[in-house]
């Protein structure tokens, strides 16, 4: 008996003692290795916690810890309201203190130097975390990539500009904090990533969404350009989409904030219990209380669109686009009945002396079906397709680099029969029907944010769906473009169907991806085209 006990504890002891470890300079830190021999390190921190005196001050140093820190559980998301249906997450509860990373790798010794993927989460800038599912990395791992996943400031916390604050600022800005904590992350990893296997000049940045937004805004932030190798943007940019507001202008809505909280003084800002400022910010609404980036003259000493337009962006290779239904058409009629006649008429309200050009290339036709497409098509373009087709077409032009553009059309699947009365949401989650809303209209093709766990190699992540073989054929696909352009800036391989560049003129064929995806011609250039022209005119 004492034999058999004592090969236990020397079984016991030999596990624990197998758990992956890895040195910075911070300190040691212990993870966990899974079946496939990924191993996975949790709940890093990347930057010191921006609490007490640093609430909207740039992200800090981390203090060195001694011992062995277990790594083993995410930290904390960011402070945040529950605003969307389809978030999942697994942190460590919620907090203000939240700058954290993860981090999967299939390295054993530290010497690998393989290519590194940094995913930034979506949620508008207001929700998210590094702890969804949906986003994790162990899929990426098994393909040979180091996967981090990131934490960053969100809402008041991230975006929050004031004239004091621009004041107290070494740089004399304001807002911005949630980038700049994207920085931070960047940096950490060029510091410390290649004890966990990895090669800090060939680190790729990724994100959907707001996180797509925030790749391209880091390609044109002269703080963090030269920090990455390659970009991957789904659904969104910040040309167009959540766009960097004059810092005077931003820096008002804060003091009116400041105002409605009867506060006078960073001090006293600072001394806000943090659910407190969420809910008082909440409340503030949109006008008030919610907080775009800004044009701080540091992290974007100028405009986004106009870095992209002179070229002075990160010329790395690109891969970018968007999916079949970013928004419902029915987003574009406010309520009214889905004809021609409505539809033309939301049209000209829209666009005035423009409206005979859009209509010409946005036609609505004459079925009830085909008014609903191009609805669809024209609300998610103004949602969000636009701004990542100008992404695009200015990397092509000015970017010096390859830029492989997509077209996302695989709808999902029906969902699971225990969803009961579920119905999909628009961004991909649920809505529990009471009874009292019509459920809303089924989807016409691939919804905002539906891609993910396609391209992350996550579908068994989500249990919401009755994934088919031929979402499984789409994912792998998706995974394999996604793992070529992070191993070699390029998504072609062996078994795919060729992937062409974009021209410099920024034409030229796009991979839609279906079970059956394939290179076709741009089918609606001259819709982006002529957004461009109106766009590029009110802003004169």
């Amino acid at each position: 008996m004492k034999l058999i006990l004592a090969g236990f504890v020397i079984g016991a002891v030999a596990m624990i003692s197998a758990a992956p470890r890895v040195k910075l300079a911070n300190g040691m830190l212990e993870g966990m290795e899974d079946a496939s021999g990924v191993r996975s390190f949790k709940g890093i921190p990347f930057a010191a916690p921006p609490v007490g005196d640093l609430r909207w001050k740039e992200p800090q140093p981390v203090k060195a810890w001694s011992g062995v820190r277990e790594a083993v559980q995410f930290g904390p998301r960011c402070m945040q309201q529950s605003l969307f249906g389809d978030m999942n997450f697994r942190s460590n509860g919620m907090s203000e203190d939240c700058l954290y990373l993860n981090v999967w790798t299939p390295a054993k010794t530290g010497k690998e130097k393989l290519p590194v993927l940094v995913y930034f989460f979506g949620g508008g800038f207001m929700a998210g975390d590094g702890s969804e599912p949906r986003y994790e990395g162990p899929s990426m791992a098994r393909k040979g990539i180091v996967a981090i996943t990131i934490n960053y400031r969100l809402g008041v916390f991230g975006f929050f500009a004031h004239p004091e604050l621009t004041k107290e600022s070494p740089h004399h800005s304001s807002g911005n904090y949630a980038l700049f904590d994207q920085n931070a992350a960047l940096k950490w990893v060029h510091e410390n990533i290649a004890a966990f296997g990895g090669d800090p000049k060939r680190v790729t940045i990724a994100g959907e969404s707001a996180g797509s937004i925030a790749v391209s805004a880091q390609m044109a932030s002269p703080l963090s350009k030269d920090l990455i190798a390659g970009a991957i943007g789904e659904s969104g940019s910040i040309m167009g989409a959540l766009s960097a507001a004059p810092l005077a202008q931003v820096e008002k809505q804060g003091e009116k904030l400041a105002a409605a909280l009867n506060v006078t003084s960073l001090e006293a800002l600072r001394a806000i219990p943090a659910d407190k400022l969420l809910e008082s910010a909440a409340k503030a609404g949109a006008g008030v209380g919610r907080f775009s980036p800004t044009v701080d003259g540091y992290f974007f000493p100028e405009p986004p669109l106009q870095i992209f337009k002179a070229g002075k962006q990160a010329h790395v290779p690109l891969l970018v686009g968007w999916n079949s239904e970013e928004m419902g058409g029915r987003a574009l009629m406010r309520g009214q009945e889905m004809t021609a006649a409505n539809y033309e008429k939301a049209v000209r309200g829209m666009y005035g002396d423009r409206a005979d050009e859009v209509l010409k290339v946005y036609t609505p036709g004459s079925s009830p079906d085909e008014v609903i497409q191009t609805a669809t098509d024209l609300a998610g373009d103004r949602f969000i397709a636009f701004s990542t087709w100008r992404w695009a077409d200015l990397q092509a032009r000015t970017g010096g680099k390859p830029v492989y553009r997509y077209y996302y059309a695989h709808p999902r699947p029906k969902m699971r029969p225990e969803m009961g009365n579920a119905t999909p949401g628009l961004a991909g989650g649920v809505v529990r029907n009471s009874g009292s809303q019509p459920p809303p209209p089924p989807a016409r093709g691939a919804v905002h944010s539906a891609e993910i766990e396609y391209a992350m190699g996550n579908l068994d992540s989500n249990k919401v769906y009755a994934w088919t073989p031929d979402d499984y054929t789409v994912s792998k696909t998706m995974l394999e473009y996604f793992a070529n352009f992070v191993k070699k800036g390029d998504p072609n391989g062996s078994g795919l169907p060729k992937w062409p560049a974009l021209k410099a003129d920024g034409k030229g064929e796009i991979m839609r991806i279906d079970v059956e995806s394939k290179a076709v011609a741009e089918p609606h250039h001259d819709r982006y085209v002529l957004l461009e022209d109106i766009a590029s005119k009110s802003a004169q």
